[in-house]
């Protein structure tokens, strides 16, 4: 009975051992442009947990915070190419190389809130048309996550289009500087984590940042007194995006594990900053920032400039179709005309 007993313990740890054996680990080094005190650097955190709970410390994850490694703009890239595996900023930065990005990250102002924008994504044909954007730079997209509209930051009152007119602010490339500049605005083009500095030494007046919660975290607020809420202008889309090769090696558990993971981060990150935000623009006004909510008038105006932006703005074959999906889907729900 010893002798059965004894080779029984020994075939379980036989058939143990070569389960441990068989783990696989997938190792990713996956940059943001968000700092971790900001609410939206929280929530990536929180995506890097729930990954790494989920796959039982298969999935390792070294995180960089505030475009350490490269520029926000070059975070795509220094992916595409082996610096990084994963890109978490968003596909508004990669304008540059085709405007279709655009169209995959935001439509300044074509959705009216985040589940809209998710829905185009998950039900309207989105994830697929975005997919086949970025393999075409050797990137898989994995998923969205997004915080909400955003508000401008500002030194100058922002009451009206007309307060845009010489206001010299931090724009994202890509249409923004398109659409503002139509509005008279003076659109300089700099890196998210320069903000502070050209705001505090009065290179600028204002900022396109982020939204009013991811704004304080930013410390804007410390420097402008005037912002707009609700926010309008602009509501992108910040993404995960790895290497292809990368993702194709991983094993198919893993990959699941990733794309619910950002499901369940765009979930928590639209719900958790509506919340924020709203509170954030309480205690604004409680320390004394003047905040803007604009009349039917100007936005009409701000939204009639966006869309002539995005005919403009779609020179090639795959803008013009993402613009004719996001513009039919749209139309579909009720929400343009």
């Amino acid at each position: 009975m010893k002798i059965v007993k004894t080779a029984a313990v020994a075939a379980v740890a036989t058939t143990m051992a070569a389960g441990f054996a068989m783990a696989e680990t997938t190792k990713l080094r996956i940059q943001t442009h968000f700092s971790p005190e900001t609410l939206s650097g929280q929530m990536a955190a929180k995506f890097i947990e729930d990954i790494q709970e989920m796959s039982n410390g298969e999935i390792e994850v070294e995180m960089f915070y505030s475009s350490s490694v490269v520029k926000s703009v070059e975070t795509f890239d220094a992916a595409a190419t082996g610096i990084l595996d994963c890109d978490m900023t968003g596909g508004g930065y990669q304008t540059g190389k085709n405007p279709a990005f655009q169209f995959a990250g935001d439509l300044l102002g074509g959705y009216q809130n985040p589940y809209q924008q998710m829905a185009w994504l998950l039900h309207g044909g989105g994830r697929e048309a975005v997919n086949d954007l970025y393999n075409g730079y050797d990137m898989e997209f994995i998923g969205w996550w997004i915080p909400g509209p955003e508000s401008l930051a500002s030194t100058k009152p922002i009451a009206k289009v007309e307060d845009f007119k010489d206001w010299k602010f931090r724009s994202p490339p890509g249409l923004a500087t398109k659409v503002f500049a139509e509005l008279g605005a003076s659109p300089i083009v700099m890196d998210f984590n320069e903000i502070f500095t050209a705001l505090e030494t009065g290179i600028i007046d204002g900022a396109d940042a982020a939204n009013l919660t991811n704004n304080v975290g930013l410390g804007l607020y410390e420097i402008a007194g005037h912002t707009n809420y609700p926010g309008f202008h602009s509501m992108p889309a910040d993404h995960l995006a790895c290497r292809k090769d990368v993702w194709e090696a991983m094993p198919a558990h893993h990959k699941k594990i990733m794309e619910v993971a950002m499901d369940s981060l765009a979930l928590h990150n639209a719900t958790i900053n509506e919340v924020q935000n709203a509170q954030t623009a309480k205690d604004l006004q409680a320390k004394g920032v003047q905040l803007y909510e604009w009349s039917p008038e100007d936005l009409a105006a701000y939204r009639a400039a966006v869309q002539v932006g995005w005919t403009e703005f779609a020179t090639t074959p795959e803008a013009q179709a993402l613009l004719e999906s996001h513009i039919n889907f749209l139309r579909d729900l009720g929400a343009m005309q």
